[in-house]
């Protein structure tokens, strides 16, 4: 059975090296995996979105509506944005930090209000959490990506030292020891 996971966010947040990650954790446990190019304005400021698929034999990268089992989002909206392509039993892992979009800088528009809480009144399962500060926590604002694959973790049977030896693997080396402890504070104990 394949597993859909979305990774959405806006450009700089970090998405390309949580998906990386994650495809090569899921490859090292010896799962056929396809993770798809990001799409939309990866420059800073736009919405990115990027697909990681694993199980048996995965075909295709692209995950349809109805079809991700998580959406892992670095900012409220985005969830809110790509909440239709979550499949009635799935799961949002979102940072609950408001990263505000162009019409709302230009004061065309505000930044719509209670999204978590609106999203639960839908039935969704949301696990938000302020990643951010648990970043700057660990020792740098742009760990919000490891603070969320933390987060994701606690829904894979999969021991934690797999996790720890995927960042060792897919971090740059000076990097390592930050984005271990920011994976610990998003993973909980």
């Amino acid at each position: 059975m394949t597993k859909n996971i979305m990774i959405v966010g806006v450009g700089g947040q970090g998405s390309l090296l949580a998906s990386k990650l994650l495809g090569h954790l899921l490859l090292t446990e010896g799962y056929d995996v396809k993770v798809s190019e990001v799409h939309g304005m990866s420059q800073r400021g736009g919405s990115v979105v990027t697909y990681v698929r694993f199980g048996d034999k995965v075909y295709s990268p692209i995950i349809d509506k109805g079809e991700a089992d998580f959406i892992v989002s670095f900012e409220k909206l985005e969830a809110a944005r790509y909440v239709e392509y979550l499949r009635e039993d799935g799961r949002i892992v979102t940072n609950t930090q408001e990263v505000d979009p162009m019409p709302v800088i230009t004061g065309a528009a505000e930044y719509p209000a209670d999204l978590v809480e609106k999203m639960e009144a839908l039935g969704i399962k949301v696990d938000a959490m302020d990643c951010l500060s648990l970043a700057n926590e660990a020792g740098s604002s742009k760990a919000v990506n490891i603070v969320l694959m933390g987060r994701l973790s606690r829904y894979f049977d999969m021991p934690v030292e797999k996790w720890q030896q995927a960042i060792r693997e897919c971090v740059p080396e000076k990097f390592v020891e930050l984005n271990l402890k920011a994976f610990d504070l998003g993973r909980g104990k």
